[in-house]
């Protein structure tokens, strides 16, 4: 990954994204592009095509937040899509000759006692922290009963990404697979944009990349996506299939570190299934679980 180059592949991949039409632009005859030219977005950001070919060209020098605002909104970037598009900036300023340093110190790789007294003490619902390399950090009981697949899986050493992409019970275990990998890898790009010195993160995205091709394929589309609250459904080997909500809440004092928590709907199978799960995850109780769900 590199910072110019990352920034010049977002803003193509957008301007190409976005037609004539979506903004009151006629589209004009002989038309070599699919979506937007330079001097088109130029126009509508309310800069020269110079500065804004510049720009898409990976030189960042002196772009300031009202420039990008412009280009943000002539792009029709989301607020995901806007968030990375500053991060790519300042990345790339920094990189550029006179600029200044700001490495982000490293992402813990464990949690704090505290926060895992917090874990422990959620006890109906699965929950577990993440960072933004998507590895599992710590879970509660629950929340580890319901990721074992992930969790348990040699390959994947507790990445969620890994495990998606390198599995072959991950296709099963994601009743959505292509959403949910689709989002896993937009989380990742990201990831990269806020952290781009990540060498943890660049390795693991080396590696899936190479190993492949359906992340490689992703990689390439350089969508991004907040991941903050949703319903995901799971083909779980003991419990079945289930269906939970799901919120994400960031930890301030933990830089990267987010807190998954999953619900069920109050009565639905869900959340007998989750009972069921609860006392699965009690070594003493497991085989009166199973014997439960077999009935």
């Amino acid at each position: 990954m590199g910072s110019a180059t990352d920034l010049r592949d977002f803003l193509t991949s957008r301007r190409a994204r976005v037609t004539p039409d979506d903004v009151g632009l006629p589209a004009g005859a002989n038309r070599r592009v699919t979506g937007l030219r330079r001097e088109e977005v130029a126009v509508l950001a309310g800069i020269s095509v110079e500065y804004y070919t510049r720009l898409e060209r990976g030189s960042a020098t002196g772009a300031s937040d009202q420039v990008l605002e412009s280009v943000a909104r002539a792009l029709r970037l989301d607020e995901a899509e806007r968030s990375h598009l500053f991060n790519l900036v300042q990345a790339a300023q920094r990189s550029q000759p006179g600029g200044r340093s700001s490495e982000r110190r490293p992402t813990p790789t464990r949690v704090r006692p505290s926060v895992q007294w917090v874990l422990d003490a959620i006890t109906e619902a699965p929950a577990y922290i993440r960072n933004g390399r998507l590895d599992i950090l710590a879970a509660n009981p629950l929340g580890a009963a319901l990721y074992a697949p992930i969790l348990d899986d040699p390959e994947a050493k507790g990445n969620t990404a890994r495990f998606m992409f390198l599995s072959d019970a991950a296709v099963d275990f994601f009743a959505d697979w292509e959403t949910i990998a689709s989002n896993a890898v937009a989380i990742l790009r990201a990831e990269a944009g806020r952290d781009p010195y990540d060498k943890r993160l660049t390795e693991l995205i080396g590696e899936l990349c190479t190993r492949s091709d359906e992340f490689a394929s992703r990689w390439a589309n350089h969508d991004v996506r907040f991941h903050r609250a949703g319903t995901k459904t799971l083909h779980h080997p003991v419990i079945g299939e289930v269906t939970l909500s799901y919120e994400a809440f960031d930890l301030p004092g933990d830089d990267g570190q987010r807190l998954m928590t999953y619900a069920p709907e109050p009565g639905s199978p869900a959340q007998e299934a989750l009972r069921l799960l609860a006392s699965w995850s009690t070594p003493d109780a497991a085989s009166a679980a199973t014997d439960a769900l077999d009935g």
